[in-house]
């Protein structure tokens, strides 16, 4: 009895430490939580719970806008938007492209060079969203981002998409 009981609270500690690193790493898809993808669709319902039997609570209307997938429930995807409004999404709704918001007020600008004492290109409102090209380890105050036609650097600490830390190649 004693073996028998040994070896049930071994396979029950075995299961315990894979569900606890399921959860660090995204328990339905074991990529890392958080992480940052973003909007696939130009209209995409935002739901209260992780299930389409849940109200929408309103409706995203920017294709390409960052979003933090911060939980993962079966197809669902609990999702960070730069307001730091969580809501439910279906998975096939999200993009692994990385693209950014502009989220200070006001005009921004962005620069030919990756420091701010370069020329600046264009002057970039808040609420814009362009997709990131890198976001490099050697310089890292300062991303790469395009936004249509038009390429410059951007400070990180003025847009929602990039982690403070994220070396993105």
């Amino acid at each position: 009895m004693k073996s028998l009981f040994l070896t049930l609270s071994a396979v029950l500690s075995a299961f315990i430490m894979i569900q606890t690193a399921c959860a660090e790493e995204g328990n339905e898809t074991g990529f890392a939580l958080p992480r940052m993808v973003s909007l696939r669709s130009s209209r995409i319902n935002a739901r209260s719970g992780p299930g389409s039997r849940y109200p929408i609570e309103w409706v995203y209307q920017q294709k390409g806008a960052p979003v933090e997938i911060i939980a993962e429930f079966e197809l669902w995807r609990k999702i960070k938007d730069w307001e730091g409004t969580e809501t439910w999404v279906h998975k096939a709704m999200l993009n692994g492209r990385r693209f950014v918001r502009v989220t200070k007020s006001g005009l921004n600008n962005l620069y030919a060079e990756p420091t701010t004492d370069s020329k600046v290109i264009a002057r970039v409102e808040d609420g814009v969203v362009g997709e990131v090209d890198k976001c490099p380890e050697e310089i890292p105050e300062m991303c790469l981002i395009k936004f249509e036609r038009l390429q410059g650097w951007m400070p990180r600490n003025v847009l929602f998409g990039v982690y403070d830390d994220e070396v993105i190649k």
